[in-house]
């Protein structure tokens, strides 16, 4: 995976904090603009379900928005690896 992580479609659906993520496709508790398909290596967003992604290129690394109503979004901590560690 990339520092940016955008090609990342693994699992992990929990912040560095442990706060559950938001289902990319909803707009409860957040709402949020990151709902075209083709921002989502899944291709779409529904597939991407709740899992840390990077649709928006601008953030360095994973995150997502939480299930928590008074935490907007945080990252996800996915290591990141070389050419010689995946």
């Amino acid at each position: 995976m990339s520092e940016a992580g955008h090609e990342y479609i693994g699992q992990k659906a929990e912040t560095v904090s442990g706060r559950n993520c938001q289902s990319w496709s909803s707009q409860d508790p957040h709402n949020h603009t990151y709902i075209a398909d083709h921002m989502y290596p899944d291709r779409s967003v529904y597939s991407a379900m709740n899992y840390c992604r990077n649709p928006n290129y601008t953030w360095v690394g994973l995150w997502c928005f939480t299930t928590d109503p008074s935490k907007r979004w945080e990252e996800c901590d996915v290591p990141t690896c070389g050419k010689s560690t995946c």
